[in-house]
């Protein structure tokens, strides 16, 4: 049996701590996306921790000033933008009453340093840049406001501050805005992996679960989708969820002679949700632009591969070959989804594939999310506490240590709160965060390790984690 840690000792460390979470919307705002989820999960398990965690976020007309939802403490105020300012004030007013903060960006930063003591461990949390969105959502002026804040501003007032961003992707993008600090990357959780899955439809069905909005390009897929329906006889496309390009997208469905084929279920509950899933052969993404493919990782859990466009993100959460297929440009889409569903057709192929998604989906838990943000939280309070300034490590390299344990060897001296550790019958593996091979051979000579298999990981087991029974078909990892 394989057991996956990141810090045995964390639950312990986050007991009586006050948490403070500034985030635009909570789990209850009636916009409330992944973002809100993702913290949520994690906030609640931070309270079963000990921690008392208090959210500041905005607050809908319906919404009470103050609520508690799961334990933690949710505090109101303020629409999309006058969120920012009410947030201020209310730092400098309760700045010495918390212990630590996680500021989530949604692409204006609370820029929280300036309003709370200098020793304040202060978290940054990133899903995406938006940049981009900046530019396609905005006047040009606002545009400007908003890539200006993002980048040059949150750069001059955070400083070398740790972010945790929840994919390889984003890191990279926050490198290329030049952010110097250390960027911990902390992936999302998804549901639970079912025990079973199936029977398939017996026609070839693709079902995809997303806001209908412009940047998730259905029109797109609408398009290539009608290429492979003039080849694939009895294709359907199931569309879950609802957004402002709903009556767009059924007007061109109707227009493209689609619409006896393709479903728009609007927003459905988890089961029916579910089923869909459970039936389909394949899910697809034409998105532009993504922080994380929540959507691929919950069909991966049903065992549902994915076909997408190789864009941020989703070429993180899938893994090329193994638990789906990606493609680099729209033109090629309509000519793969043909092909995959002509894999999928072969019942050992699609079977295999399968059991390699949801192996997948199996190394995304919240626990392991809420272990995994608790460690950045505690190495940056540790460094604030030690009066560095400059942050931890800024490298983005990470190395996989597989060895014996030897007699009387104490790990943890060796170990930062954001490595994992896992032991499978006193073989133990330590993924090592911000390290190289040498960095972590030196390392492991310090508590008597002579003989240790060591190897730099790439973008699917840094994601995985060192207990995963996840192997990609490929072997070869970019990052």
């Amino acid at each position: 049996m394989t057991e996956t840690l990141v810090n045995a000792d964390l639950p312990a460390q986050l007991a009586g701590q006050r948490i403070l979470v500034l985030n635009w919307r909570d789990i209850r705002h009636s916009q409330a996306g992944g973002a809100e989820q993702y913290m949520h999960e994690i906030s609640r398990r931070w309270v079963d921790f000990g921690a008392e965690v208090t959210w500041f976020t905005g607050r809908e007309d319906h919404q009470p000033a103050e609520d508690v939802i799961d334990g933690i403490r949710v505090v109101r105020s303020g629409g999309p933008l006058s969120l920012y300012g009410k947030a201020a004030l209310r730092m400098l007013r309760t700045r010495n009453r918390f212990d630590a903060v996680i500021d989530c960006q949604n692409g204006i930063p609370f820029f929280s340093p300036l309003f709370l003591p200098r020793e304040m461990p202060i978290v940054q949390l990133i899903h995406h840049v938006h940049q981009e969105q900046f530019r396609t959502r905005f006047s040009a002026p606002m545009a400007a406001v908003g890539r200006l804040l993002e980048s040059t501003g949150a750069k001059a007032v955070y400083g070398r501050r740790a972010i945790a961003a929840v994919s390889p992707s984003t890191r990279l993008e926050l490198r290329k805005l030049g952010f110097p600090g250390a960027i911990h990357v902390v992936p999302n959780g998804t549901i639970e992996v079912p025990k079973t899955v199936g029977p398939r439809d017996p026609e070839p069905t693709i079902a995809v679960v997303s806001r209908l909005v412009p940047h998730k390009r259905l029109d797109l897929l609408l398009g290539q989708f009608a290429i492979a329906a003039a080849s694939v006889p009895k294709l359907r496309l199931e569309i879950m969820g609802d957004g402002p390009e709903r009556p767009r997208l059924q007007q061109l469905a109707m227009d493209l002679g689609l619409d006896d084929i393709v479903t728009f279920h609007g927003y459905q509950p988890n089961h029916v949700r579910n089923s869909l899933l459970n039936r389909a052969w394949l899910t697809v993404s034409t998105s532009a632009s993504e922080g994380w493919g929540c959507s691929v990782i919950e069909a991966a859990a049903w065992g549902v591969p994915c076909l997408a466009l190789r864009v941020p993100g989703i070429r993180d959460s899938v893994v090329h070959g193994s638990t789906g297929w990606l493609v680099d440009t729209a033109a090629e889409f309509g000519p793969a989804l043909v092909a995959a569903l002509e894999t999928l057709s072969e019942q050992r192929e699609a079977g295999g594939m399968s059991a390699r998604c949801q192996d997948w989906a199996r190394c995304f838990t919240w626990d392991r999310s809420a272990a995994l943000l608790a460690g950045v939280l505690m190495e940056e309070g540790a460094l604030r506490r030690g009066g560095v300034d400059a942050g931890g490590s800024s490298s983005d390299m990470s190395t996989l240590v597989h060895f014996d344990m030897p007699a009387g060897a104490n790990l943890e001296a060796i170990l930062r709160p954001t490595d994992e550790v896992s032991e499978n019958q006193g073989r133990v593996s330590v993924l090592m965060k911000g390290r190289d091979e040498f960095e972590a051979f030196a390392i492991m000579r310090r508590i008597g390790v002579v003989s240790a298999e060591l190897r730099a990981v790439g973008r699917s087991t840094l994601l995985a984690g060192p207990g995963s029974t996840f192997t990609p078909a490929d072997a070869v990892e970019g990052m």
